[in-house]
């Protein structure tokens, strides 16, 4: 850059003015200011006994033993409560009340559009070096001191145990943070070339209105992403977090505004969910939706969207994830360890609510016996309880009544169905917390329902397929369920691992190879899949940004334009 002047007089043998010199040197000295940053992974804590992170998560969780934490909505930089108070419950102990909240009204939620806007073209013109610097700070401030707290709010309020705590509100939420920023500085470097006599140059603006943030229960990351990185990108944005993810929002929240986040770039509103998406999506300056979620609920809101588009300013920006119904492959070659113990962290890990969980296994009839005794004795050895108070439990309790009821009437059909037995687990009670135990089905059936929809809860269920009709079970994968979110294939082969991999192009946004379909990694795997899975923007990667920003490009011409014909007129 340091020989920018002369190389632009070598490139220019007819000279440019001394202006367009210093503008060209203005132009490299942008250049130096948009390096980008260095980050890696968050290491995950171990948390064994004696170790200080566990001592303060102890604490963390001594602290919350008990208490209620009142949560209002955010609105304009002020707290408002209004008369519709929940409450948010402990799924392991669903006598703690862990938060009561209060839900935002249309007139509030259309209080919060207006404070958002007004605030939305200063915090656009901020330059993205400054944005990253509050999301990098916020990030330091989950690995470091805050780290205990989200932690403990997380496994209290959303019945995590230490381990799935700790890969979600503290280590993914952390790279999302960091990665996103390291992102957003890497983009606002990539520039489109200039030539002789014009710079050339992008802006990555922020979209023109605000973004809604729909944000689930299961991941406390999900939610600071979904609000955070169209933030980062210039945004303003209305959060509204899941009624049974209240606590840990609101302190993910509340580290974003410590670190620097101006009081209406993010509003908090929690909502009904029915009347926050109406009020939204009939805004004229509703721009964009960033959603985790159901399907029913994404299309009711797609729906609403299209019906509302001449009202809008700009075609808004529609991002969703919503979940699958996933599948781990076995091949006769698979190393039968690996399949067991991938197979029940990904099915069984916090109680089986993970949008990539494994929900249906296809194993061959040669290796079903080593599989089914290897399996069944692990599973004995599952535990299940408080999280809190026993950190040797693998998971806990689902997140709530609903969900607790919706499960087991899955477990009472494959009590029923002729089609399905149950091979372990699926015992039900609710008396302290939503407690179901991990159930294992095996299906004569591939096409029951079990093996097609969603369950979001404990429940494996296990296809026996004859070796010699490996080829048939590739299409029977692919077509069994409309989702197409993760997938697992286990085999030594080569060519069988490639011919998985064509096969099933389609089926999975996420493939693993000898791997469990779920674990994604900021950065390393980037998630989300097609199909009714969702929109497949891949947040974690290095393009999800570009969803939330509307660039616009820009020429700029130093040498004046002397004559409007062109030289063959002459």
């Amino acid at each position: 850059m340091a020989g920018l002047g002369s190389w632009l007089r070598h490139r220019h043998p007819r000279g440019w003015s001394t202006g367009a010199i210093t503008r060209g040197r203005a132009w490299a000295r942008r250049w130096q200011h948009r390096s980008a940053i260095e980050v890696t992974n968050e290491p995950i804590l171990e948390f064994k006994p004696g170790s200080p992170e566990r001592a303060a998560l102890q604490k963390a969780l001594a602290d919350l033993k008990g208490k209620t934490e009142a949560i209002p909505c955010v609105i304009g930089g002020e707290e408002v409560w209004t008369p519709t108070v929940r409450y948010q419950l402990s799924p392991f102990n669903h006598a703690h009340k862990v938060a009561k909240y209060c839900y935002a009204d249309k007139e509030l939620i259309n209080k919060a559009i207006n404070a958002a806007l007004a605030a939305r073209k200063e915090w656009d013109l901020k330059p993205v070096q400054d944005r990253a610097q509050i999301f990098l700070k916020a990030a330091d401030m989950l690995s470091g001191p805050r780290r205990a707290e989200v932690l403990a709010k997380t496994m209290i309020g959303q019945g995590k145990t230490v381990i799935q705590a700790e890969i979600d509100a503290a280590a993914e939420l952390i790279d999302f943070f960091r990665f996103n920023a390291k992102y957003a500085l890497e983009l606002e470097k990539s520039q489109p070339i200039s030539v002789d006599i014009s710079t050339n140059s992008m802006v990555y603006r922020g979209l023109e209105g605000f973004v809604a943030a729909v944000s689930p229960f299961n991941f406390t990351a999900i939610g600071g992403n979904l609000a955070g990185a169209p933030a980062l990108m210039g945004n303003v944005v209305l959060w509204k977090p899941s009624d049974t993810a209240l606590l840990s929002s609101y302190a993910v929240y509340k580290i974003l505004l410590e670190a620097g986040l101006p009081p209406n770039v993010v509003q908090f509103v929690p909502a009904d969910g029915p009347v926050f998406g109406d009020t939204v999506t009939s805004s004229e300056h509703f721009c964009g939706l960033n959603f985790t979620g159901s399907v029913p609920t994404f299309k009711r809101l797609w729906k609403q969207v299209s019906e509302n588009l001449d009202r809008y300013r700009n075609f808004p920006r529609l991002a969703g994830e919503c979940g699958g119904k996933n599948f781990h492959l076995v091949h006769s070659s698979a190393d039968v360890a690996s399949v067991v113990n991938g197979t029940l962290r990904s099915a069984f890990e916090y109680g089986g609510q993970k949008c990539s969980a494994c929900s249906r296994l296809y194993a061959p009839d040669s290796l079903w016996p080593q599989i089914k005794e290897k399996l069944l004795e692990e599973h004995g050895k599952i535990k299940v309880g408080d999280p809190a108070q026993d950190f040797g439990t693998f998971f806990s309790a689902v997140i709530d009544d609903k969900s607790f009821a919706r499960i087991k009437k899955w477990i009472e059909h494959a009590k029923k169905s002729s089609n399905l037995t149950i091979l372990a687990g699926g015992g039900c009670d609710d008396s302290v917390g939503y407690f179901i135990e991990p159930c294992i089905v095996e299906s004569k059936d591939p096409q029951d329902p079990i093996m097609k929809e969603e369950i979001f809860g404990p429940v494996l269920t296990v296809y026996v397929y004859p070796e010699k009709r490996y080829q048939e079970v590739l299409e029977l994968i692919d077509t069994t369920t409309p989702y197409g979110l993760t997938g697992a294939v286990f085999a030594q082969e080569k060519r069988i691992i490639d011919e998985a991999r064509n096969l099933l192009r389609n089926a999975a946004g996420n493939f693993y190879i000898n791997d469990k379909s779920t674990g994604a990694v900021v950065a390393q795997q980037p998630f989300g899949g097609s199909r009714i899975s969702g929109t497949n923007d891949k947040p974690g990667g290095p393009h999800y940004i570009l969803r939330w920003t509307s660039p616009q490009a820009i020429k700029e011409t130093h040498v004046p334009l002397r004559d409007w014909r062109y030289a063959y007129m002459q």
